[in-house]
């Protein structure tokens, strides 16, 4: 804690500086100033959510979580994710995180915890991190060790496939493995939604999925920022893409604040509510507070400036100190 030493002076306070700081008192701690700016104005600040979605879908996957969010104040950036490769991504995102002033609540989806657990290193506005049903990597691993580290993905049923067997390859040209991946339009209503959708909602989905490189789930991470930020974790008990298990590790490695919820790998649409909840948990960790800004402390030192003056009577003493 910083302390203040002050020179060896006595001074005495005429009584109108004692009036004041008893209106100060008055006023309450929000008339206060703190290190840092006005009190008040930091601990209505709210921090910014930014979404990063995964594989196989885009920014709109969280239109029913932007809504939620936005309804009660925060400000919401739903990003989109090239999904070309984890370094490109990670260093799009890392310089989108750059113009985006105050806390950032930064969330990951699937793929995307992947990409934030890569692009907030060394950001100090991102206060949290937000893993909904996403990769949390350690610095070697990749998204494809790490769905298979435990059963319950349903991307292969051949691990010695060089393709995953749910997946379609796109050839992009040059070499063999540059190639877009898409789920099998007959595969995706289990692998990404554990048939929790109505047909004909799944297949709208389905056909409308954006491709990932192969080079997402092949490339080693270069950073877990989990480990020096805190992290919130969504497990769902029905995923089919990662696997429930493989989930469990991540977050219980990470050291996760964890709600487990019945739901499919795209939690967003089979239960945005669960969604919603876990990032607001997270948001105010991330948001200043009195507490935090040390504005009870001030409280205390102006109550005992008004006791002091009051057994005074005329005025108040200072008498110097040594820290």
């Amino acid at each position: 804690m910083n302390q203040t030493r002050y020179a060896g002076v006595r001074r005495t306070l005429p009584l109108a500086v004692v009036l004041s700081a008893a209106a100060l008192i008055s006023a309450g701690p929000a008339a206060a100033t703190v290190e840092g700016g006005d009190s008040s104005s930091q601990a209505g600040a709210k921090p910014t959510v930014v979404l990063v979605h995964g594989a196989w879908a885009d920014a709109s996957s969280w239109n029913e979580v932007v809504r939620s969010l936005q309804a009660q104040g925060y400000p919401v950036v739903a990003t989109a994710n090239p999904l070309r490769s984890l370094s490109s991504d990670s260093d799009y995102l890392a310089a989108r995180l750059k113009t985006i002033k105050g806390p950032i609540v930064l969330v990951g989806h699937s793929y995307g915890g992947s990409v934030i657990s890569n692009a907030a290193v060394d950001n100090p506005n991102v206060k949290s991190l937000v893993y909904i049903a996403g990769f949390a990597p350690d610095k070697g691993e990749t998204a494809g060790q790490l769905a298979s580290k435990f059963p319950g993905s349903r991307l292969s049923d051949d691990p010695k496939a060089p393709v995953p067997t749910a997946l379609d390859a796109v050839p992009l040209g040059g070499s063999p493995t540059n190639v877009d991946l898409y789920i099998k339009a007959n595969k995706f209503s289990d692998v990404f939604l554990s048939n929790r959708l109505e047909a004909d909602q799944a297949a709208v989905l389905a056909a409308s999925q954006r491709p990932a490189a192969a080079a997402t789930l092949n490339e080693p991470s270069k950073a877990a920022a989990w480990k020096t930020i805190p992290s919130w974790f969504l497990v769902d008990t029905e995923d089919h893409a990662i696997g429930t298990d493989n989930l469990r590790f991540m977050a219980k490695r990470a050291g996760s604040t964890t709600v487990e919820v019945d739901a499919a790998h795209d939690v967003m649409a089979t239960d945005s509510a669960a969604v919603t909840q876990l990032i607001l948990q997270a948001a105010d960790g991330a948001r200043p507070s009195l507490a935090h800004t040390g504005a009870s402390k001030q409280t205390a030192i102006f109550a005992g400036v008004a006791a002091l003056a009051i057994t005074a009577g005329t005025g108040l003493v200072i008498r110097s100190r040594r820290a």
